[in-house]
């Protein structure tokens, strides 16, 4: 076997497939190896190139085989999946991570220090009991509602549907059970969920930049923290590319010299891009002129436009203020107040 040049992994749980190219792009190692044979077959390579799909596991092998000396980088599945040739196989999957490596101009994701990826991990936890109960309060309403209890939204409500179900005598005892257990777990995770917002309120008070971004409006302590933790800034060469991998642009489908946009793109990291719409929608909520936080380009714009349309076009000029912060360091600069 001549000198290996590059070795592409295609992981799995168990088994992983690896790819390995000589100096002229030329196959020279094809191999499945189990999950416990990885460590011990990299220990024996002189360091050499190698390559994954970027993903959650990925970020771990890649730590792993860096302390072994080999240089590792990360390929987005989207960037990858155009060299999968035919059908897909693990054979064919390691063979267009090696082909889209190859390209000069692939872009590769940043490597996540272990306590980068921990810290980032109590987000994706609280996102996870945050659905789980809006699950559960939408079942309650639903259940209520089939014998008559309605209550107004938010969580006022939610407490007085609780309150009128156990104090009707007329519903029957099995429904008052089931609606009581679905309370319990409510206020459950929002115990839990209380627990989570106070450790990530104190990460977020000890991170200097989280600390810098909350300070646009519509950006909370969540979504600083959530900028902080998940986004590279050195990764993109202005805002308006941060925007675009945020997928807060417009699609582009020209062709024959004719430009064509289409909708929204919704590319990137859809938690991010939904913290920034979100909190663009509040801001447009409390929009009125005279107020230090609303832009004269905003007031124009929603006598223009829709205001969802006006929500997603300021969370495009939310997230590009957000990389101008975290690149130059700079506190957030308030526009003059719209004239009345």
């Amino acid at each position: 076997m001549g000198e290996i040049k590059r070795i592409a992994i295609d992981t799995s749980k168990s088994v992983f497939t690896l790819h390995g190219v000589d100096g002229q792009e030329r196959p020279i190692l094809r191999r499945n190896l189990r999950r416990q044979e990885l460590v011990a077959f990299f220990e024996r390579l002189p360091p050499t190139e190698v390559v994954l799909e970027a993903c959650g596991g990925s970020h771990h092998w890649a730590r792993t085989l860096q302390a072994l000396g080999h240089t590792v980088r990360l390929i987005p599945p989207q960037y990858v999946k155009p060299f999968v040739k035919r059908a897909k196989n693990d054979r064919n999957d390691a063979e267009a991570i090696s082909e889209a490596a190859a390209r000069p101009e692939m872009r590769c994701v940043p490597l996540k220090s272990a306590e980068r990826q921990a810290q980032a991990m109590l987000l994706s936890v609280r996102e996870l009991l945050v659905r789980q109960r809006t699950q559960l309060v939408n079942a309650l309403r639903g259940h209520a509602a089939e014998f008559g209890l309605v209550a107004p939204l938010g969580d006022k409500g939610a407490a007085r549907l609780l309150a009128e179900a156990a104090g009707d005598a007329s519903l029957p005892h099995a429904a008052a059970a089931a609606l009581a257990l679905l309370g319990r777990e409510i206020a459950r995770l929002a115990a839990r969920l209380a627990e989570i917002d106070a450790k990530l309120i104190a990460q977020h008070k000890a991170m200097p930049t989280s600390r810098l971004l909350a300070g646009i409006p519509g950006v909370g302590p969540i979504g600083a923290l959530s900028l902080t933790l998940r986004v590279d800034p050195g990764q993109f060469k202005s805002g308006r590319h941060f925007a675009s991998w945020l997928g807060l642009v417009p699609r582009e489908r020209s062709s024959g010299g004719k430009q064509r946009m289409g909708g929204i793109s919704r590319a990137g990291d859809e938690r991010l891009r939904q913290l920034l719409v979100l909190g663009a929608t509040a801001v447009i909520r409390h929009a009125k002129p005279g107020r230090a936080s609303v832009s004269a380009w905003l007031l124009s714009l929603l006598q223009r436009r829709p205001r969802k349309l006006a929500a997603v076009a300021l969370a495009n000029k939310m997230a590009r203020i957000a990389w101008a912060m975290m690149t130059s360091g700079e506190a957030y600069r308030r526009p003059s107040p719209a004239a009345a």
